[in-house]
This record gives structure tokens, sequence and C-alpha cells, in this order.
């Protein structure tokens, strides 16, 4: 077993969080500011290499019932993106409601509002790689 990367894709940052070799807990990795959304996938391949990941999992964003929401096109995009640029697995996993959950997380644990933004991504990345991890995905 091997190390999988865990991305929560911004316009604005990028939220990583990489799973243990075994594949069973998710630990929240760093948060990558973005000049621009070109960024995101020099960012993705640097984190793919530092972490020696063997897979990528990228959040989907969906809208609460399921559908397609306004970022999915542009998600997909940067999935292809990576698809093409990388020689491991790239897949997707819904990610509705981590970046709230995140957030909740952080307000019950006292953090400051102005420390939550660094935090959310991250943690949000965490949350939906620990659900992948937990999936029957077998």
């Amino acid at each position: 077993m091997a190390r999988i990367l865990g991305v929560d894709y911004g316009r604005k940052r990028l939220g990583f969080a990489v799973s243990d070799h075994d594949e069973i807990v998710a630990i929240p990795h760093s948060v990558v500011t973005l000049r621009n959304t070109s960024d995101a996938v020099d960012a993705t391949l640097t984190l793919y290499r530092e972490t020696g990941a063997e897979a990528v999992v990228v959040g989907l964003p969906l809208s609460m019932d399921g559908s397609n929401s306004d970022m999915t096109a542009e998600v997909l995009a940067y999935v292809g993106k990576l698809q093409w640029s990388l020689d491991v697995p790239v897949e997707t996993w819904d990610e509705r409601l981590t970046s709230w959950e995140a957030e909740q997380i952080l307000i019950n644990a006292g953090t400051r509002r102005d420390k939550r933004k660094g935090l959310i991504d991250k943690l949000a990345a965490q949350i939906m790689l620990q659900s992948y991890l937990d999936s029957d995905r077998d």
C-alpha cells in the first residue's frame, strides 16, 4: 500500500492532506495560496513528489442534490490536467459539506477567525480523504 494525496481545490487556495502508508488515516498537510488557477497543477505536482504519493484524490464539489455545481467543470478540468501530467491514478470524491464541517470543527476548538482561513482548506482535504479511505473502494 502507499500514500494517497487528497486535494481540496479552490480558486484561491488548495488544501492538501495525505494518507499514512497503510491508507487508513488521512493527515492534514498544507495549504497553498494560488496566484492564478494555472498554479494549481504545479503546486499539486510538487506536493505529489514531496509526499511520495501513488494516487491523488480530488474533492468534487457537487450541489446538495448531487448535481454538478458551479465549480464542478473547473475541478474536472484541473483533474484532467493532473491525469495528463501524472502516471498514477487521479480520482474524484464527493466533497459536499467538507469546508463547512472543517469550519465547525475549528469554531468548536476555539480557533480565532483570522487563523481559521489558513486551516479550513487542509482540514477539508483531510475530511474528504478520510471519507475516501473509509469507503469500500475494492
